[in-house]
């Protein structure tokens, strides 16, 4: 197995009150990963430490190591642009920008490379046929608003505006939890279509999404990860009572 993100003794406080502790995990390249857990424990600021996006908070503190393939994020001589292009995230709540769908995906190539014209078009073509919405928008893409499109929708151009970049790394939280079923289905068609060339990482409360779109599984508890081991392993036949306890639905 090829490491693609290495999480050694890392323990990180919101001022006084430490939500990490002591978290160790080895994610594999090319696949995707599963933060599970109650609310509260930890998943979020894990998924989110990852490309830096909890300095923005005030008071958060992260101690122990963080390794993205071959970069530490938090080196003081990191490139925070390079970091983030090469680990990309889609949020909970689409986050579509108030401009055309073509410039929802163009923003991001222009500021990254530079791209115009022919090379620019073929670029955000791609990413819209590599996030499964090309031909639900490739006829008024240059005048139809992101905004104007359904929920789904909104979330597929969030992950195509994510992709143009090309990142080694898509970080996912809670990407379906406003969506409906159908849109559901398809979001995680496409993970399971993304994980092998990307390496994806979500978080999610939604035990069978977990189990249907991930190949390696960490349970989350009060900060710490109580498990962490193959999807098929941890919901057929966990190794701590705890873990049990919570697919079984007793809390969470």
């Amino acid at each position: 197995m090829t490491t693609a993100l290495s999480i050694q003794g890392v323990n990180s406080w919101y001022g006084s009150n430490q939500v990490l502790k002591d978290v160790n995990m080895e994610l594999p390249r090319g696949q995707v990963t599963a933060f599970i857990g109650p609310s509260g424990c930890g998943k979020s600021t894990m998924l989110r430490s990852l490309n830096r996006l909890n300095d923005r908070i005030n008071g958060f503190r992260l101690e122990g190591k963080v390794r993205v393939g071959d970069m530490d994020p938090y080196h003081r001589s990191t490139d925070l642009l390079k970091l983030r292009r090469e680990v990309g995230i889609v949020f909970q709540k689409p986050n579509p920008f108030p401009k055309t769908i073509f410039e929802n995906i163009a923003l991001g190539i222009r500021a990254h490379y530079g791209f115009r014209g022919s090379e620019l078009e073929g670029r955000v073509e791609q990413a819209l046929r590599d996030a499964a919405i090309w031909d639900e928008v490739c006829d008024d893409m240059k005048k139809k608003s992101g905004l104007a499109l359904s929920g789904g929708q909104q979330q597929r151009l969030c992950i195509a505006r994510t992709l143009a970049i090309e990142p080694k790394v898509i970080l996912m939280d809670e990407p379906c939890s406003a969506l409906d079923p159908l849109s559901t289905k398809s979001i995680e068609d496409l993970i399971l279509r993304l994980a092998g060339k990307h390496t994806v990482v979500i978080v999610t409360h939604n035990l069978q999404q977990a189990a249907r779109v991930s190949t390696k599984t960490a349970f989350f508890m009060y900060g710490q990860v109580e498990e962490f081991g193959d999807t098929q392993q941890v919901f057929g036949s966990p190794q701590k009572g705890s873990t049990r306890d919570y697919i079984a639905g007793a809390f969470g």
